[in-house]
């Protein structure tokens, strides 16, 4: 018998965060739990509860990549509370060759939403959008972004366990250190609120939400980590080294950052097309 419990719950978060997880990983494992409690009640008793969990899932619709997700928080905590045996196999889901079109970002699109910004005379949006964009990190990586990084024109980024050092443009410098001087911030993190914290993710998701309507980009291609997949496309697609880009990224394996360097579904389609196997 495996307890759902909220105390044992409570444990395993417990747990996780004591081995330093991310917080919006410790935060996505837990709602995944909530979910296993609500359709398997207060404990487990056999694995059949979690073969219908599972099962639930994709009745419900939920993307193979969300499935998953979940299904590695389920099987976290089934290491945790010691029955590993239990755990669940994962959807195999073959890796995309191309970027869906209602998904793929384009770089002109990408101007858009910096021109819409600009206009709206949202200095601080326009920035941190293109800080993103030319420098690939993550958005919870922001607060590596400092008066000091810029000087150095190099920022130390400690995520995930580990601690990665990369080079920030000049002209991006530049154009930050001249808005922390008209702003007077001289020292710590570039991108805070008005009583200097660091701005919250879920705020920079909804601006770049309202941003997109503006700027006339469809609202789905418009989130923080779409812009780390256009770094990365850039990236790759100029100077074709994958493994300096998995460095950049602070990506573990190739095979990752793989994935972030798709091609567009209308290069995919040219390719296809090009070949002479038609009469």
């Amino acid at each position: 018998m495996i307890s759902l419990s909220d105390e044992a719950l409570a444990g395993f978060r417990r747990y996780l965060q004591a081995r330093e997880q991310a917080p919006q990983t410790v935060t996505k494992y837990m709602r995944a739990l909530a979910a296993l409690k609500r359709r398997c009640g207060g404990a487990l008793s056999e694995k059949e509860q979690l073969l219908d969990f599972k099962r639930g899932l994709l009745q419900e619709g939920y993307a193979p990549a969300t499935v998953n997700g979940m299904l590695a928080a389920v099987n976290h905590f089934l290491r945790w509370a010691g029955a590993p045996e239990w755990s669940l196999r994962f959807l195999k889901v073959q890796r995309a060759v191309f970027l869906r079109e209602e998904k793929e970002l384009t770089p002109e699109e990408y101007r858009r939403l910096i021109r819409a910004a600009n206009a709206d005379g949202d200095e601080r949006l326009a920035l941190l959008v293109q800080t993103i964009c030319a420098t690939g990190i993550r958005v919870s990586e922001l607060g590596a972004i400092t008066v000091a990084a810029l000087r150095q024109g190099r920022a130390e980024i400690r995520s995930k366990g580990k601690i990665r050092l990369i080079l920030l443009p000049e002209k991006l410098c530049r154009r930050l250190l001249c808005w922390c001087a008209a702003r007077h911030i001289r020292r710590g993190a570039v991108f805070v609120t008005r009583s200097g914290r660091p701005l919250d993710r879920s705020n920079i998701w909804r601006w770049m939400k309202a941003l997109a309507a503006r700027a006339g980009v469809a609202w789905g291609k418009v989130f923080p980590h779409n812009l780390r997949h256009l770094f990365a496309r850039t990236y790759y697609n100029k100077y074709r080294d994958l493994v300096r880009l998995a460095d950049i990224l602070g990506h573990s394996s190739v095979e990752t950052t793989r994935i972030y360097t798709a091609h567009s579904c209308h290069e995919q389609r040219a390719q296809m097309d090009a070949l002479p196997l038609l009469e």
